[in-house]
């Protein structure tokens, strides 16, 4: 078996019970993964250099196909309502026969870690079968220095092999997809899907198990900060809006997708950014744009024209098209992936009905009602079968990656937001005018005006007017807003059909939130939308 790149001498790949392997290729960088991965016909270079790769029949997570051990130490750990079990035999079958799949391949590994917070991090040892799949987590996860790499040791595992089919029969599980989670010793199997978002966001899952029992908080959000340091968190679901929010040209980005809230403040647990690319304009998002015009940058499912110039306007393949590159191609990116305590918390929610205002200031118990429900519209391609937005909850802005109850995350966010004396809004970047179908997308530039001012402190100054429906405080009139979208109501040409909207929305709500009822405390419940419209 040939042997090749920088390791610790006493981690060989033996270590993850991985053999009879014909090559294994050890913390490879980008030159050296572009050339294993034209070798192997799995990708091609854009003309501006960036790596672009396509998934196949998987454009996006497979939520249903995700399954957790349940053993002794998970049993009354892991939300089970949310979870799916696998027992330990069916996942010491499928380990097994992951191995024995692997015999006689080339596989890659890179040894990286999750979480900038030396204290709170964990080290992360990723093989693949793909060289394209071994570049994307290099990009998404922080790369330790190379010397670093001659002591390392890993502490989880993650073997990624797409060939690998999977006998549901054998394995209890649902089809030939499977992504295996066995939180207590760390290791995660991931077969039959070529969709790269599956190994960060397993990483993410290891840690919302991890992290709160350490009285940390993990979060499904971006991050970034003030040039006075004031610092800002993005909660939301993928296209809310969360990466292209955050990266704010004034602002330093302290991460896109997931961190924790500690004690020494926000870190965040990767060292890259996984953007959608679907109609980026760099006019719109520059900073993004950038991104996807340089060596390294790893495109999922982009469509290129015959002069390989990509067309981030084409969704034929998927929606859900993405780039993966590392934070640092992000010109204010934060060096340290590490800021302060937060001042502000942003719940971003994409309302695929159009009731929702652009901006609502909301209490600690009106934030932890709307964290708990989660609510957004499910974007196309986001997930496999969703083909245009549907209204969804997804509790704690990140259902599918928490293996803990809900009621656990929501309050630890509680605490931290009292103690930190930190400012909560709802921003609604969906659509305004009427529902999906029928209005249009909330502006982009009416977006962060409001953020601006909420980031900035002044729109505290606003005045504000009670929304009738939801009970949270909405601004009346900002400077360089046209007024008329921070009244949803005003916005649709027919009032009644809003009303009716409304109300169909805030039933959902409620009958949403019948179940984290007996978890949480009458405050908590009266931030519920008003029940009088329930009654009618």
């Amino acid at each position: 078996m040939i042997e090749t790149g920088n390791r610790n001498p006493a981690a060989s790949i033996a270590t993850t019970g991985l053999k009879d392997l014909a090559a294994v290729y050890y913390n490879f960088g980008p030159a050296q993964l572009y050339e294993e991965s034209i070798r192997r016909n799995e990708s091609t270079v854009t003309a501006q250099g960036a790596l672009m790769a396509v998934t196949g029949q998987h454009t996006g997570r497979s939520p249903k196909d995700k399954f957790v051990v349940r053993d002794a130490t998970t049993e009354n750990q892991i939300w089970w309502d949310n979870n799916k079990p696998m027992s330990p035999e069916n996942f010491a079958k499928l380990h097994a026969d992951f191995i024995e799949h692997a015999k006689g391949k080339e596989l890659f590994v890179q040894d990286l870690i999750g979480g900038a917070d030396a204290e709170h991090n964990i080290k992360v040892r990723v093989v693949t079968e793909f060289a394209w799949h071994s570049l994307f987590i290099r990009n998404l996860l922080i790369r330790p220095e190379i010397a670093a790499l001659q002591s390392f040791m890993p502490e989880m595992t993650i073997i990624d092999l797409p060939s690998f089919r999977a006998d549901p029969e054998k394995y209890g599980c649902r089809t030939e997809t499977v992504i295996a989670c066995d939180l207590v010793n760390k290791i995660v199997l991931i077969g039959g899907t070529s969709y790269a978002g599956e190994m960060k966001k397993s990483v993410f899952t290891a840690l919302n198990y991890i992290l709160p029992a350490k009285g940390i908080m993990p979060m499904h959000c971006s991050a970034n900060e003030a040039p006075n340091g004031d610092t800002a968190i993005f909660f939301g679901l993928s296209g809310t809006g969360k990466t292209t929010l955050s990266a704010d040209p004034t602002r330093t980005l302290i991460g896109d997708d997931e961190h924790g809230w500690s004690e020494n403040g926000i870190f965040n647990f990767e060292g890259g950014c996984y953007a959608k690319t679907i109609r980026l304009s760099a006019e719109a998002e520059p900073e993004i744009y950038s991104t996807t015009q340089r060596f390294g940058t790893v495109l999922e499912n982009v469509v290129l024209d015959e002069n390989r110039q990509p067309d981030f306007n084409d969704g034929s393949r998927t929606e859900n098209t993405r780039a993966a590159y590392p934070l640092d191609f992000i010109s204010n990116a934060s060096k340290t992936g590490t800021a302060g305590q937060p001042k502000n918390v942003i719940m971003l929610t994409a309302d695929a009905f159009g009731v929702m205002p652009p901006i609502a200031k909301l209490t600690p118990a009106q934030a932890m009602y709307h964290f708990l429900s989660g609510y957004t519209a499910k974007v196309a391609g986001t997930e496999k079968g969703v083909t245009e937005p549907e209204a969804t909850f997804s509790t704690c802005f990140g259902a599918p990656f928490m293996p803990r109850h809900p009621s656990e995350y929501g309050d630890l966010l509680r605490k931290l937001i009292a103690e930190h004396k930190v400012d909560c809004w709802l921003v609604n970047t969906g659509w305004t005018g009427g529902a999906y179908g029928t209005g249009n997308r909330m502006p982009i530039k009416a977006t962060r005006a409001l953020l601006s001012a909420a980031l900035d402190g002044s729109l505290n100054g606003a005045e504000f007017r009670t929304d009738p429906n939801f009970g949270f405080e909405v601004p009346v009139a900002v400077p360089g807003v046209d007024s008329s979208i921070l009244d949803p109501r005003s916005t649709w040409a027919d009032k009644a059909a809003y009303d009716a909207q409304a109300k169909k929305l805030a039933n959902m709500f409620i009958a949403n939130f019948a179940k984290f009822e007996d978890h949480v405390d009458a405050d908590v419940r009266s931030a519920a939308p008003a029940q009088a419209i329930a009654a009618e």
